[in-house]
């Protein structure tokens, strides 16, 4: 390993709150819907600019306003929908084809009921729909004056099935291959004792704890996953020595056989104080080596430097890693944080960056992929300080 110095180089939110979609029209307007205020919309937000489809009905059923989104989930004409009965826009059906409006009957129902909870429909043609509905009322069991109903698309749900249905198999796939290796040596080992001699048994004990700790490297990696998707990621500081961190994995590669000389670490001065959770800096470093040492070539530079983070210039620090190898591709580079890209077929659950990109936002930071000073693939994390603020 090689080690240089060099010198360093170098409010609260005030968006207005969305009004309830109940008050947002009450008068018929342009094809698209309408809103109070005229075109403007109502506290300059008009229909159109809800992400979501929105459709309101009067008391007596009929459309006075059908937004732009809700035309294209629909793909109704909104000034074809304005006027029409609202089960005559919507001719909505549940998943066992029945007539929605005729179930839930928002007019003649039951007089406490305020709307109907967000579910799986069906439009003409069997296309999918999310909708919810509020009945609005002028007193708590008076009659209905409007029915407010919102409509989604379920791409996005489909994408996350999908994602979720990926992860599913590829770990399965995963935990096959070791399985099958521990099942197997064990259930020899346990048959057939006697047979082998002890430098067979302990060749094969060494399989069975190697393929032990690659199961539990996946489950731990799954678990990050639901963390990090969750929100849930806990991130426990205290003072880290990123320079001795560094030094330490560095020194797993070269015990494993890796020649000190492919390594080259350069620790600028003035490092500032880091707190951070030292499990996580070391899940970072670790597949960030690994992922130089597996995918890419000749030397692999480590770039420790002081940094400033954020709009405020927080103090932070920086770690660069980049090695000599072919690189990432440009069309690949927006994917590298994705869940399964794989750089190459030189193994992996294509799982780790996705990981390490959690954890570094968890921890308040940046993370970004580029193309090193001699043609390799280059990642670059920056962490604020992270000081306690009982300290500061």
């Amino acid at each position: 390993m090689t080690v240089g110095t060099d010198s360093p180089a170098e409010a609260r939110s005030t968006t207005p709150r969305a009004p309830e979609p109940a008050d947002a029209a009450t008068t018929t307007g342009p094809a698209a819907g309408a809103a109070p205020g005229g075109a403007g919309g109502f506290a300059g937000i008009h229909p159109d600019d809800l992400p979501d489809g929105l459709v309101v009905a009067d008391e007596r059923g009929r459309i006075i306003c059908f937004n732009a989104a809700a035309a294209r989930i629909t793909a109704v004409p909104g000034d074809r929908a304005l006027g029409l009965p609202l089960d005559q826009a919507l001719p909505l059906e549940d998943l066992k084809g029945r007539r929605w409006w005729t179930l839930t009957d928002p007019y003649g129902g039951l007089a406490i009921r305020r709307g109907q909870p967000e579910r799986n429909l069906l439009l003409p043609g069997g296309r999918e729909v999310l909708v919810s509905a509020r009945y609005v009322r002028e007193r708590p069991t008076g009659p209905v004056r409007r029915v407010v109903v919102s409509l989604r698309g379920t791409e996005a749900r489909r994408r996350t099935e999908r994602s979720h249905a990926e992860l599913i198999a590829t770990v399965a796939h995963e935990l096959r291959s070791p399985l099958t290796s521990v099942k197997g040596f064990t259930a020899t080992l346990l048959t057939k004792w006697e047979r082998f001699n002890d430098e067979q048994k302990r060749l094969m004990l060494e399989t069975v704890d190697a393929d032990a700790g690659r199961i539990k490297r996946l489950i731990a990696e799954l678990l990050d996953i639901s963390r990090i998707d969750s929100g849930r990621l806990e991130v426990r500081r205290q003072p880290v020595d990123i320079a001795a961190a560094v030094g330490r994995h560095v020194q797993v590669h070269t015990t494993a056989g890796q020649s000190p000389d492919r390594f080259f670490v350069r620790i600028r001065p003035g490092l500032p104080a880091l707190w951070a959770d030292p499990d996580k800096i070391d899940q970072i470093l670790g597949n960030l080596l690994e992922n130089a040492v597996r995918h890419g070539d000749g030397t692999v530079t480590i770039d420790v430097a002081p940094a400033r983070t954020g709009d405020d210039g927080e103090e932070g620090t920086e770690v660069t890693v980049s090695d000599e190898g072919p690189g990432i591709p440009e069309e690949s580079m927006s994917r590298v944080f994705t869940r399964f890209w794989r750089g190459s077929k030189r193994g992996g659950t294509g799982l780790g960056l996705y990981i390490v990109k959690g954890v570094v936002e968890a921890h308040g930071g940046t993370i970004t992929v580029g193309r090193g000073p001699r043609g390799g693939a280059e990642f670059r994390f920056i962490l604020p300080v992270g000081t306690p603020a009982h300290l500061i």
